[in-house]
């Protein structure tokens, strides 16, 4: 069993490698998905967000648009870094930044929040229902939990796991929807509602902003290659101008904390 430390040393030392690729990597800012993030949580006016495990910036600064304030916490002091030029690059002032480890209790008091949100980060999380309980509790009563994430095929998701694993060594698991709805369930979040987004990515891009080892991504070159015909990883693998793509199968899923 990984311990936190260790663990904590691997995202920050994974994402302090590809922090500056990461912010252009443009999948990351599809527009489609935030169309659809924004439609399903329908951010107000008043609202308060805190966006955990912030990376960056790119949600924060999308919700910063239409809310009254907005915080973002990650682990990696690196993403900070380029959350606050994401930021300064869209002219927004409603926004704080925060260095901080997510996998802990949140440093924030109880009720703060009217709306958590969390894009791309609990397959990197050890334990994500501590994670969520945490969301929870810093979220007003009547506030909305929103996470997004990778959600794989229940019949393919360890093979998924483990090519994701050499393409990103912090990566933990990814959860399927039915185990990401039940622990949202389970951390007592109630009228969950879902969304649903393919995200078309090319591979050699990825692997370019995700820096794994050239022996890690010539491994995962190799089975994305099988993937075409054989379909193991549940990401309908296909071929474009002679370039191998995918699909990340992502969900969107919103949940209320009652009084």
């Amino acid at each position: 069993m990984t311990d936190d430390k260790s663990h904590n040393d691997s995202i920050i030392s994974q994402f302090t490698k590809y922090a500056a690729p990461y912010r252009q990597f443009s999948e990351h800012s599809n527009q489609h998905g935030l169309e659809l993030m924004l439609k399903l949580s329908k951010p107000q006016p008043n609202d308060v967000v805190l966006d955990v495990a912030c990376g960056t910036g790119i949600v924060s600064c999308e919700f910063a648009r239409f809310v009254s304030h907005v915080t973002g916490i990650d682990l990696t002091p690196a993403m900070i870094e380029q959350a606050k030029q994401t930021q300064q690059e869209k002219q927004l002032k409603n926004m704080t930044w925060m260095v901080g480890d997510v996998s802990k209790p949140l440093p924030f008091d109880d009720s703060l929040f009217s709306m958590v949100v969390t894009r791309y980060s609990l397959h990197h999380i050890l334990e994500p229902k501590k994670v969520l309980q945490e969301m929870k509790r810093v979220c007003a009563d009547n506030g909305k939990i929103l996470v997004i994430d990778v959600t794989p095929d229940p019949a393919k998701v360890d093979a998924y796991n483990r090519v994701e694993k050499l393409r990103d060594p912090s990566h933990v698991r990814a959860l399927t929807l039915a185990e990401l709805e039940n622990i949202m369930g389970e951390a007592g979040l109630a009228n969950l509602e879902v969304e649903h987004q393919d995200l078309e990515v090319e591979l050699e891009g990825m692997l370019q902003a995700s820096c794994p080892s050239q022996d890690d991504a010539n491994k995962v070159r190799l089975l994305f290659k099988e993937d075409l015909t054989k379909n193991n990883l549940g990401v309908r693998s296909h071929l474009k101008d002679n370039k191998i793509y995918f699909y990340f199968p992502i969900s969107m899923v919103v949940g209320q904390k009652s009084p």
